[in-house]
Protein backbone atom coordinates (compact mmCIF):
# COMPACT_ATOMS: atom_id res chain seq x y z
CA UNK A 1 0.00 0.00 0.00
CA UNK A 2 2.80 2.71 0.48
CA UNK A 3 4.17 1.68 -2.99
CA UNK A 4 0.86 2.15 -4.45
CA UNK A 5 0.28 6.04 -1.91
CA UNK A 6 3.82 6.89 -3.60
CA UNK A 7 2.57 6.16 -7.00
CA UNK A 8 -0.66 8.37 -6.42
CA UNK A 9 0.89 10.88 -4.71
CA UNK A 10 3.82 11.23 -7.68
CA UNK A 11 0.98 11.61 -10.20
CA UNK A 12 -0.83 14.05 -7.81
CA UNK A 13 -3.52 11.83 -7.31
CA UNK A 14 -4.86 11.70 -3.39
CA UNK A 15 -4.70 8.50 -1.95
CA UNK A 16 -8.03 6.78 -1.11
CA UNK A 17 -8.64 5.13 2.54
CA UNK A 18 -10.50 2.82 1.11
CA UNK A 19 -9.42 0.17 -1.23
CA UNK A 20 -11.60 -2.45 -3.44
CA UNK A 21 -10.45 -5.80 -4.20
CA UNK A 22 -11.49 -7.77 -7.08
CA UNK A 23 -11.04 -10.74 -9.19
CA UNK A 24 -10.45 -11.48 -13.61
CA UNK A 25 -10.31 -14.47 -15.10
CA UNK A 26 -9.05 -14.71 -18.17
CA UNK A 27 -10.82 -17.28 -20.29
CA UNK A 28 -7.64 -18.10 -22.64
CA UNK A 29 -9.06 -21.36 -23.61
CA UNK A 30 -12.13 -19.81 -25.34
CA UNK A 31 -10.87 -17.33 -27.61
CA UNK A 32 -12.99 -14.77 -29.35
CA UNK A 33 -12.98 -12.70 -32.83
CA UNK A 34 -10.09 -10.91 -34.17
CA UNK A 35 -10.68 -7.39 -33.20
CA UNK A 36 -11.03 -5.38 -36.82
CA UNK A 37 -8.84 -2.22 -36.44
CA UNK A 38 -11.40 -0.17 -37.64
CA UNK A 39 -13.40 -0.28 -34.57
CA UNK A 40 -11.35 2.44 -33.86
CA UNK A 41 -12.08 4.47 -36.34
CA UNK A 42 -12.53 8.25 -37.09
CA UNK A 43 -14.67 11.04 -38.28
CA UNK A 44 -14.19 14.13 -39.96
CA UNK A 45 -17.28 15.92 -40.64
CA UNK A 46 -17.85 19.93 -42.65
CA UNK A 47 -18.89 20.91 -39.06
CA UNK A 48 -17.80 23.64 -37.19
CA UNK A 49 -13.99 23.66 -36.75
CA UNK A 50 -13.79 19.99 -37.57
CA UNK A 51 -12.61 20.25 -40.83
CA UNK A 52 -11.64 23.81 -41.58
CA UNK A 53 -9.22 24.98 -38.99
CA UNK A 54 -8.70 21.73 -37.73
CA UNK A 55 -7.56 19.74 -40.48
CA UNK A 56 -7.72 22.17 -43.07
CA UNK A 57 -5.96 25.61 -43.07
CA UNK A 58 -5.00 25.92 -47.26
CA UNK A 59 -1.87 25.71 -48.94
CA UNK A 60 -0.97 29.50 -48.82
CA UNK A 61 -1.13 29.17 -44.62
CA UNK A 62 1.79 30.27 -42.36
CA UNK A 63 0.57 27.45 -40.06
CA UNK A 64 2.87 24.26 -41.82
CA UNK A 65 1.15 22.48 -43.72
CA UNK A 66 1.14 19.89 -46.79
CA UNK A 67 -0.97 20.46 -49.50
CA UNK A 68 -3.44 22.25 -47.10
CA UNK A 69 -3.82 20.03 -44.48
CA UNK A 70 -1.40 20.95 -41.11
CA UNK A 71 1.16 19.19 -40.77
CA UNK A 72 1.12 18.85 -36.85
CA UNK A 73 -2.70 17.50 -37.00
CA UNK A 74 -1.56 15.32 -39.23
CA UNK A 75 1.78 13.73 -37.67
CA UNK A 76 -0.21 13.22 -34.56
CA UNK A 77 -3.23 11.24 -36.26
CA UNK A 78 -0.47 9.32 -37.66
CA UNK A 79 1.41 8.30 -35.00
CA UNK A 80 -2.26 7.27 -33.26
CA UNK A 81 -2.62 5.19 -36.53
CA UNK A 82 -6.15 6.09 -37.68
CA UNK A 83 -7.33 3.11 -39.35
CA UNK A 84 -10.40 4.43 -41.58
CA UNK A 85 -11.65 8.37 -41.54
CA UNK A 86 -15.53 8.89 -42.66
CA UNK A 87 -15.98 11.72 -44.45
CA UNK A 88 -18.06 14.12 -45.31
CA UNK A 89 -21.00 13.53 -42.52
CA UNK A 90 -22.71 13.26 -40.67
CA UNK A 91 -26.07 15.10 -41.45
CA UNK A 92 -23.97 16.85 -43.70
CA UNK A 93 -23.42 14.09 -46.31
CA UNK A 94 -26.68 14.65 -46.92
CA UNK A 95 -26.73 17.95 -48.08
CA UNK A 96 -23.28 17.63 -50.03
CA UNK A 97 -23.26 17.53 -53.37
CA UNK A 98 -19.83 15.99 -54.14
CA UNK A 99 -19.25 18.21 -58.05
CA UNK A 100 -19.20 21.26 -55.63
CA UNK A 101 -15.89 20.11 -54.46
CA UNK A 102 -13.61 19.26 -57.34
CA UNK A 103 -11.64 21.56 -59.96
CA UNK A 104 -10.30 24.86 -59.30
CA UNK A 105 -11.27 25.88 -55.59
CA UNK A 106 -11.38 29.33 -56.48
CA UNK A 107 -14.80 28.27 -58.68
CA UNK A 108 -16.39 26.12 -56.06
CA UNK A 109 -19.38 27.28 -55.26
CA UNK A 110 -20.01 28.38 -52.16
CA UNK A 111 -23.29 26.77 -50.05
CA UNK A 112 -24.85 27.59 -47.04
CA UNK A 113 -24.38 24.61 -44.17
CA UNK A 114 -27.71 24.49 -43.06
CA UNK A 115 -26.81 21.35 -41.08
CA UNK A 116 -24.14 22.97 -38.58
CA UNK A 117 -24.56 26.74 -37.92
CA UNK A 118 -25.53 28.17 -41.32
CA UNK A 119 -22.02 29.13 -41.58
CA UNK A 120 -21.01 29.22 -45.78
CA UNK A 121 -19.01 26.33 -46.78
CA UNK A 122 -16.32 27.10 -49.29
CA UNK A 123 -16.27 23.45 -50.83
CA UNK A 124 -12.14 24.42 -50.29
CA UNK A 125 -11.79 20.57 -49.18
CA UNK A 126 -13.98 17.97 -51.63
CA UNK A 127 -13.22 14.13 -52.63
CA UNK A 128 -9.74 14.87 -53.74
CA UNK A 129 -8.50 16.94 -50.19
CA UNK A 130 -10.27 14.15 -48.65
CA UNK A 131 -8.22 10.94 -50.90
CA UNK A 132 -5.24 13.44 -50.08
CA UNK A 133 -5.87 13.07 -46.51
CA UNK A 134 -6.36 9.54 -46.04
CA UNK A 135 -3.29 8.96 -48.40
CA UNK A 136 -1.37 11.27 -45.48
CA UNK A 137 -2.94 9.68 -42.60
CA UNK A 138 -2.50 5.21 -44.62
CA UNK A 139 -6.34 5.53 -43.67
CA UNK A 140 -9.10 3.39 -45.11
CA UNK A 141 -11.65 5.08 -46.84
CA UNK A 142 -15.23 5.78 -45.57
CA UNK A 143 -17.50 7.94 -48.13
CA UNK A 144 -20.65 8.69 -46.67
CA UNK A 145 -22.99 9.30 -49.76
CA UNK A 146 -26.13 12.02 -50.33
CA UNK A 147 -29.48 9.80 -50.27
CA UNK A 148 -31.53 12.94 -48.63
CA UNK A 149 -30.80 15.54 -51.55
CA UNK A 150 -28.99 13.24 -54.39
CA UNK A 151 -29.98 11.20 -56.37
CA UNK A 152 -29.06 7.35 -57.68
CA UNK A 153 -27.45 8.90 -60.49
CA UNK A 154 -25.43 11.11 -59.08
CA UNK A 155 -24.24 8.25 -56.31
CA UNK A 156 -23.17 6.23 -59.76
CA UNK A 157 -21.49 8.98 -61.02
CA UNK A 158 -19.66 9.77 -58.02
CA UNK A 159 -18.41 6.08 -57.51
CA UNK A 160 -17.32 6.28 -61.34
CA UNK A 161 -15.29 9.77 -61.25
CA UNK A 162 -13.62 7.60 -57.97
CA UNK A 163 -12.90 4.48 -59.23
CA UNK A 164 -13.03 4.23 -62.62
CA UNK A 165 -9.43 3.27 -65.03
CA UNK A 166 -11.42 4.00 -68.31
CA UNK A 167 -8.74 5.86 -70.71
CA UNK A 168 -11.56 7.30 -72.56
CA UNK A 169 -14.60 7.48 -69.72
CA UNK A 170 -15.75 11.05 -69.49
CA UNK A 171 -15.48 11.08 -65.82
CA UNK A 172 -11.93 8.97 -65.72
CA UNK A 173 -11.31 11.78 -67.76
CA UNK A 174 -12.40 14.52 -65.93
CA UNK A 175 -10.82 13.50 -62.55
CA UNK A 176 -7.57 13.19 -64.27
CA UNK A 177 -7.91 16.75 -65.48
CA UNK A 178 -8.43 17.78 -61.70
CA UNK A 179 -4.71 16.47 -61.04
CA UNK A 180 -5.73 12.60 -60.05
CA UNK A 181 -4.73 9.78 -62.84
CA UNK A 182 -5.10 6.64 -61.14
CA UNK A 183 -8.54 5.75 -59.31
CA UNK A 184 -8.45 6.00 -55.76
CA UNK A 185 -9.48 2.79 -53.65
CA UNK A 186 -13.32 3.79 -51.82
CA UNK A 187 -13.05 0.90 -49.16
CA UNK A 188 -16.39 1.63 -47.79
CA UNK A 189 -19.77 3.79 -48.95
CA UNK A 190 -22.57 4.32 -46.81
CA UNK A 191 -26.20 5.36 -48.62
CA UNK A 192 -27.59 8.01 -46.62
CA UNK A 193 -26.80 9.17 -42.92
CA UNK A 194 -29.86 8.87 -40.19
CA UNK A 195 -32.39 9.19 -42.43
CA UNK A 196 -34.71 9.03 -39.80
CA UNK A 197 -33.91 12.75 -39.10
CA UNK A 198 -31.73 14.91 -40.33
CA UNK A 199 -31.23 12.85 -43.60
CA UNK A 200 -34.53 13.02 -44.64
CA UNK A 201 -37.09 12.28 -41.86
CA UNK A 202 -37.91 8.89 -43.44
CA UNK A 203 -39.68 5.24 -42.31
CA UNK A 204 -37.92 2.67 -42.70
CA UNK A 205 -40.20 1.38 -44.87
CA UNK A 206 -39.13 3.89 -46.99
CA UNK A 207 -35.91 4.34 -46.47
CA UNK A 208 -35.16 0.29 -47.34
CA UNK A 209 -36.71 0.80 -50.68
CA UNK A 210 -34.67 3.87 -51.70
CA UNK A 211 -31.35 1.94 -50.21
CA UNK A 212 -31.62 -0.87 -52.59
CA UNK A 213 -32.48 1.50 -55.62
CA UNK A 214 -29.09 3.55 -54.87
CA UNK A 215 -27.20 0.35 -53.73
CA UNK A 216 -27.76 -0.93 -57.13
CA UNK A 217 -25.74 1.44 -58.83
CA UNK A 218 -22.75 1.54 -56.50
CA UNK A 219 -20.39 -0.36 -58.52
CA UNK A 220 -17.21 -0.73 -60.23
CA UNK A 221 -15.91 -2.54 -63.26
CA UNK A 222 -14.26 -5.02 -61.89
CA UNK A 223 -16.52 -5.85 -59.43
CA UNK A 224 -14.05 -4.89 -56.76
CA UNK A 225 -16.10 -2.09 -55.33
CA UNK A 226 -16.38 -0.42 -51.96
CA UNK A 227 -18.73 -2.41 -49.35
CA UNK A 228 -21.82 -0.99 -48.92
CA UNK A 229 -23.13 0.55 -45.59
CA UNK A 230 -26.91 1.03 -44.87
CA UNK A 231 -27.97 3.67 -42.44
CA UNK A 232 -29.29 2.04 -39.38
CA UNK A 233 -31.74 3.78 -36.45
CA UNK A 234 -30.18 5.12 -33.01
CA UNK A 235 -29.47 3.51 -30.06
CA UNK A 236 -32.50 0.77 -29.14
CA UNK A 237 -34.44 1.58 -32.70
CA UNK A 238 -33.74 -1.99 -33.44
CA UNK A 239 -36.88 -2.45 -35.73
CA UNK A 240 -35.60 0.11 -38.03
CA UNK A 241 -32.35 -2.16 -38.97
CA UNK A 242 -34.86 -5.11 -38.88
CA UNK A 243 -36.63 -3.18 -41.63
CA UNK A 244 -33.67 -2.62 -43.61
CA UNK A 245 -31.89 -5.80 -42.81
CA UNK A 246 -35.19 -8.11 -43.65
CA UNK A 247 -35.92 -6.36 -47.13
CA UNK A 248 -32.68 -7.71 -48.74
CA UNK A 249 -29.74 -8.69 -46.48
CA UNK A 250 -27.86 -10.12 -49.71
CA UNK A 251 -27.27 -5.92 -50.81
CA UNK A 252 -26.00 -5.16 -47.06
CA UNK A 253 -22.66 -5.40 -45.72
CA UNK A 254 -22.83 -3.50 -42.98
CA UNK A 255 -25.72 -1.36 -40.98
CA UNK A 256 -24.89 1.53 -38.59
CA UNK A 257 -26.06 2.39 -35.19
CA UNK A 258 -25.67 5.06 -33.72
CA UNK A 259 -25.53 6.23 -29.13
CA UNK A 260 -24.39 9.63 -27.40
CA UNK A 261 -24.02 9.34 -23.76
CA UNK A 262 -25.41 13.30 -22.28
CA UNK A 263 -25.23 13.70 -18.69
CA UNK A 264 -28.70 15.39 -18.15
CA UNK A 265 -29.63 13.20 -20.87
CA UNK A 266 -31.84 16.21 -21.96
CA UNK A 267 -30.47 17.16 -25.42
CA UNK A 268 -32.27 21.25 -24.66
CA UNK A 269 -29.49 21.38 -21.71
CA UNK A 270 -26.96 18.27 -22.08
CA UNK A 271 -24.69 19.03 -19.05
CA UNK A 272 -21.40 20.70 -18.90
CA UNK A 273 -18.16 19.58 -20.27
CA UNK A 274 -15.91 20.82 -17.56
CA UNK A 275 -16.90 21.77 -13.28
CA UNK A 276 -19.57 18.68 -13.55
CA UNK A 277 -20.55 17.10 -9.82
CA UNK A 278 -20.50 13.27 -9.39
CA UNK A 279 -23.86 12.93 -10.48
CA UNK A 280 -22.87 13.66 -13.98
CA UNK A 281 -19.97 11.74 -13.54
CA UNK A 282 -22.37 8.60 -12.98
CA UNK A 283 -24.10 9.47 -15.91
CA UNK A 284 -22.04 9.46 -18.51
CA UNK A 285 -20.18 6.41 -16.94
CA UNK A 286 -23.66 5.10 -17.14
CA UNK A 287 -24.75 6.09 -20.36
CA UNK A 288 -21.52 4.93 -22.02
CA UNK A 289 -21.89 1.15 -19.90
CA UNK A 290 -25.31 1.52 -22.28
CA UNK A 291 -23.21 0.69 -25.28
CA UNK A 292 -23.20 -3.32 -24.10
CA UNK A 293 -27.02 -3.49 -23.76
CA UNK A 294 -27.64 -1.80 -27.10
CA UNK A 295 -24.71 -3.93 -29.12
CA UNK A 296 -26.28 -6.66 -27.30
CA UNK A 297 -30.23 -5.93 -28.76
CA UNK A 298 -28.69 -5.17 -32.20
CA UNK A 299 -27.04 -8.22 -32.42
CA UNK A 300 -29.82 -10.63 -31.32
CA UNK A 301 -31.92 -9.23 -34.00
CA UNK A 302 -29.34 -9.82 -36.51
CA UNK A 303 -28.52 -12.86 -35.58
CA UNK A 304 -32.16 -14.07 -36.01
CA UNK A 305 -32.02 -12.81 -39.68
CA UNK A 306 -28.51 -13.43 -40.68
CA UNK A 307 -27.16 -16.34 -38.20
CA UNK A 308 -23.87 -16.44 -40.89
CA UNK A 309 -22.89 -12.85 -39.22
CA UNK A 310 -22.45 -11.61 -43.27
CA UNK A 311 -23.81 -8.17 -41.94
CA UNK A 312 -21.80 -6.46 -39.74
CA UNK A 313 -22.64 -3.55 -37.32
CA UNK A 314 -21.32 -0.60 -37.29
CA UNK A 315 -21.20 2.21 -34.74
CA UNK A 316 -20.21 4.86 -36.67
CA UNK A 317 -21.09 7.87 -34.55
CA UNK A 318 -20.28 7.36 -30.71
CA UNK A 319 -19.40 10.12 -27.93
CA UNK A 320 -19.89 11.91 -24.94
CA UNK A 321 -22.36 15.24 -26.16
CA UNK A 322 -22.22 18.14 -23.79
CA UNK A 323 -22.93 21.69 -24.21
CA UNK A 324 -20.93 23.84 -26.41
CA UNK A 325 -17.75 25.99 -24.68
CA UNK A 326 -19.29 29.09 -23.86
CA UNK A 327 -18.73 32.23 -26.22
CA UNK A 328 -18.63 29.33 -29.41
CA UNK A 329 -21.01 28.71 -32.17
CA UNK A 330 -23.75 26.21 -30.89
CA UNK A 331 -24.32 24.93 -34.13
CA UNK A 332 -19.86 24.26 -34.17
CA UNK A 333 -19.90 21.62 -31.31
CA UNK A 334 -16.90 22.39 -29.21
CA UNK A 335 -16.79 21.13 -26.14
CA UNK A 336 -13.61 20.45 -24.15
CA UNK A 337 -12.35 17.01 -23.26
CA UNK A 338 -11.44 16.01 -19.51
CA UNK A 339 -10.47 12.47 -17.62
CA UNK A 340 -14.24 11.52 -17.95
CA UNK A 341 -14.19 11.23 -21.19
CA UNK A 342 -10.62 9.19 -21.12
CA UNK A 343 -12.24 6.52 -19.23
CA UNK A 344 -15.87 6.31 -20.78
CA UNK A 345 -13.49 6.08 -24.21
CA UNK A 346 -11.82 3.27 -22.82
CA UNK A 347 -14.95 1.56 -21.15
CA UNK A 348 -16.66 1.58 -24.95
CA UNK A 349 -13.73 0.29 -26.57
CA UNK A 350 -13.80 -2.66 -24.41
CA UNK A 351 -17.14 -3.06 -24.85
CA UNK A 352 -16.68 -3.49 -29.38
CA UNK A 353 -13.59 -5.31 -28.57
CA UNK A 354 -16.24 -8.08 -26.74
CA UNK A 355 -18.69 -7.89 -29.65
CA UNK A 356 -15.65 -8.03 -32.36
CA UNK A 357 -17.47 -10.99 -33.95
CA UNK A 358 -20.57 -8.70 -35.31
CA UNK A 359 -18.95 -5.10 -34.60
CA UNK A 360 -16.71 -4.19 -37.57
CA UNK A 361 -16.06 -0.70 -37.11
CA UNK A 362 -16.79 2.22 -35.05
CA UNK A 363 -16.22 5.82 -35.40
CA UNK A 364 -15.95 8.52 -32.95
CA UNK A 365 -17.44 11.71 -32.91
CA UNK A 366 -14.89 13.10 -34.04
CA UNK A 367 -11.25 13.48 -35.03
CA UNK A 368 -10.73 17.27 -34.09
CA UNK A 369 -12.18 19.98 -32.41
CA UNK A 370 -16.22 18.97 -31.97
CA UNK A 371 -17.14 16.95 -29.31
CA UNK A 372 -15.30 14.13 -28.09
CA UNK A 373 -12.48 14.71 -30.23
CA UNK A 374 -8.94 13.52 -30.23
CA UNK A 375 -7.30 16.68 -30.80
CA UNK A 376 -7.83 20.56 -30.23
CA UNK A 377 -6.36 23.52 -32.02
CA UNK A 378 -6.29 26.94 -31.11
CA UNK A 379 -4.61 29.13 -34.32
CA UNK A 380 -0.91 27.30 -34.53
CA UNK A 381 -1.13 25.35 -31.18
CA UNK A 382 -2.40 22.13 -31.15
CA UNK A 383 -3.44 19.72 -28.23
CA UNK A 384 -3.84 16.21 -27.87
CA UNK A 385 -6.61 15.29 -25.67
CA UNK A 386 -7.36 12.64 -22.74
CA UNK A 387 -9.66 10.73 -25.20
CA UNK A 388 -6.41 10.90 -27.66
CA UNK A 389 -4.60 8.90 -25.54
CA UNK A 390 -6.87 6.25 -24.65
CA UNK A 391 -6.66 5.12 -28.00
CA UNK A 392 -3.15 5.15 -28.36
CA UNK A 393 -3.03 3.41 -25.61
CA UNK A 394 -5.29 1.06 -26.51
CA UNK A 395 -3.65 0.24 -30.39
CA UNK A 396 -1.84 -3.14 -29.55
CA UNK A 397 -5.47 -4.40 -29.68
CA UNK A 398 -6.17 -3.92 -33.37
CA UNK A 399 -6.12 -7.30 -35.19
CA UNK A 400 -5.20 -9.39 -31.41
CA UNK A 401 -7.83 -12.21 -30.82
CA UNK A 402 -10.67 -11.53 -27.99
CA UNK A 403 -10.25 -12.83 -25.34
CA UNK A 404 -13.16 -13.67 -23.04
CA UNK A 405 -12.97 -11.66 -19.34
CA UNK A 406 -14.84 -12.47 -16.30
CA UNK A 407 -14.69 -10.64 -12.68
CA UNK A 408 -15.94 -10.51 -9.20
CA UNK A 409 -15.88 -6.87 -7.97
CA UNK A 410 -18.02 -4.62 -5.89
CA UNK A 411 -20.19 -1.84 -7.38
CA UNK A 412 -19.46 1.84 -7.79
CA UNK A 413 -22.22 3.34 -6.01
CA UNK A 414 -23.57 7.31 -5.99
CA UNK A 415 -27.04 7.89 -4.56
CA UNK A 416 -29.29 5.43 -5.17
CA UNK A 417 -27.38 4.63 -8.63
CA UNK A 418 -24.85 2.15 -9.13
CA UNK A 419 -22.60 0.33 -11.57
CA UNK A 420 -19.70 -1.32 -11.87
CA UNK A 421 -16.84 -0.24 -10.25
CA UNK A 422 -14.35 -2.05 -12.51
CA UNK A 423 -14.28 -3.03 -16.52
CA UNK A 424 -11.45 -5.19 -18.35
CA UNK A 425 -10.91 -6.12 -22.03
CA UNK A 426 -8.33 -8.87 -22.95
CA UNK A 427 -6.45 -10.12 -26.46
CA UNK A 428 -3.71 -11.77 -27.66
CA UNK A 429 -1.86 -10.52 -29.98
CA UNK A 430 -0.38 -12.89 -32.69
CA UNK A 431 2.84 -12.81 -30.70
CA UNK A 432 1.39 -14.85 -28.23
CA UNK A 433 1.50 -11.83 -25.50
CA UNK A 434 -1.90 -11.15 -23.84
CA UNK A 435 -3.18 -7.40 -23.94
CA UNK A 436 -5.06 -6.53 -20.81
CA UNK A 437 -7.04 -3.13 -20.52
CA UNK A 438 -8.71 -1.99 -17.02
CA UNK A 439 -10.58 0.88 -15.97
CA UNK A 440 -11.78 1.68 -12.41
CA UNK A 441 -14.64 3.69 -12.78
CA UNK A 442 -14.73 4.97 -9.02
CA UNK A 443 -13.51 8.30 -8.65
CA UNK A 444 -12.87 7.81 -5.09
CA UNK A 445 -11.59 4.51 -4.18
CA UNK A 446 -8.55 2.69 -5.60
CA UNK A 447 -8.44 -1.32 -6.48
CA UNK A 448 -6.45 -4.09 -5.95
CA UNK A 449 -6.81 -6.87 -8.71
CA UNK A 450 -6.43 -10.53 -8.65
CA UNK A 451 -5.49 -12.96 -10.90
CA UNK A 452 -4.43 -15.90 -12.15
CA UNK A 453 -1.49 -15.96 -14.56
CA UNK A 454 1.44 -17.65 -16.34
CA UNK A 455 2.88 -14.82 -17.07
CA UNK A 456 6.61 -13.95 -16.27
CA UNK A 457 6.15 -9.64 -16.94
CA UNK A 458 3.71 -7.26 -16.91
CA UNK A 459 4.36 -3.73 -17.98
CA UNK A 460 2.26 -1.25 -19.32
CA UNK A 461 0.84 2.25 -18.50
CA UNK A 462 -1.85 4.33 -16.59
CA UNK A 463 -3.90 7.15 -17.54
CA UNK A 464 -5.20 9.13 -14.61
CA UNK A 465 -5.32 12.62 -12.75
CA UNK A 466 -6.04 14.24 -9.37
CA UNK A 467 -9.78 15.62 -10.32
CA UNK A 468 -12.63 13.91 -12.54
CA UNK A 469 -12.46 16.90 -15.09
CA UNK A 470 -8.92 17.16 -15.27
CA UNK A 471 -7.78 18.32 -18.94
CA UNK A 472 -5.42 19.68 -20.85
CA UNK A 473 -4.91 23.13 -22.62
CA UNK A 474 -3.24 25.01 -24.32
CA UNK A 475 -0.87 26.59 -21.84
CA UNK A 476 -0.84 23.14 -20.37
CA UNK A 477 -1.15 20.57 -22.46
CA UNK A 478 0.50 17.73 -20.65
CA UNK A 479 -2.02 17.77 -17.22
CA UNK A 480 -3.43 14.61 -18.53
CA UNK A 481 -1.35 12.00 -20.32
CA UNK A 482 0.10 8.61 -19.50
CA UNK A 483 2.42 7.32 -17.62
CA UNK A 484 4.50 3.84 -16.51
CA UNK A 485 2.08 1.87 -14.65
CA UNK A 486 4.29 0.53 -11.13
CA UNK A 487 1.89 -0.74 -9.45
CA UNK A 488 2.21 -4.59 -10.71
CA UNK A 489 3.39 -7.42 -9.19
CA UNK A 490 4.01 -10.98 -9.95
CA UNK A 491 4.00 -14.08 -7.11
CA UNK A 492 3.72 -17.94 -7.31
CA UNK A 493 1.13 -17.51 -10.80
CA UNK A 494 -0.63 -14.60 -9.80
CA UNK A 495 -1.10 -11.12 -10.88
CA UNK A 496 -1.55 -7.91 -8.14
CA UNK A 497 -2.31 -4.88 -9.91
CA UNK A 498 -2.87 -1.63 -7.59
CA UNK A 499 -5.11 0.95 -9.78
CA UNK A 500 -6.11 3.98 -8.41
CA UNK A 501 -9.44 5.63 -8.49
CA UNK A 502 -10.64 7.08 -11.58
CA UNK A 503 -7.95 5.18 -14.08
CA UNK A 504 -6.98 3.51 -17.28
CA UNK A 505 -4.36 0.52 -17.55
CA UNK A 506 -3.55 -1.16 -20.08
CA UNK A 507 -0.74 -3.66 -19.53
CA UNK A 508 1.23 -6.46 -21.30
CA UNK A 509 1.86 -9.87 -20.31
CA UNK A 510 4.43 -12.10 -21.28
Amino acid sequence: MFKLMLVLLALGVPASAETMHADLVLHTDRPGAVIDPNLHGQFAEHLGEGMYGGLWVGETSLIPNTRGFRNDVVAALRDLGVPVVRWPGGCFADQYHWRDGIGPRDQRPVRINTSWGGVEESNAVGIHEFMDLAEQLGAKTYVNGNVGTGTPREMQDWIEYMTSDAPNGTLAQERRANGRDKPWRVDYVALGNELWECGGNMRPEFYADLYHQFATFVKTKDGNGPKKIAAGGYGDNVRWNEVLLRSNKKDIDAITMHHFSLPTGDWKKKGPATGFDEAHWMSVLRQALQMETLIAAHSAMMDRVDPNKKVALFVDEWSNWYDVDLGTNPGFLRQQNTLRDAISAAIVLNIFHAHADRVRMANITQMVNVLQAMVQTDGARMLLTPTYHVFRLFKPFRGATQIPVTRQAPPYRFGKDQIPALQAGAARTGDGHVQLALVNLDPHRAAQVALLTDAKEAAGQILTAATMDARNTFDAPDMVKPAPFTGARLAKGRLLLDLPAKSVVVLELR
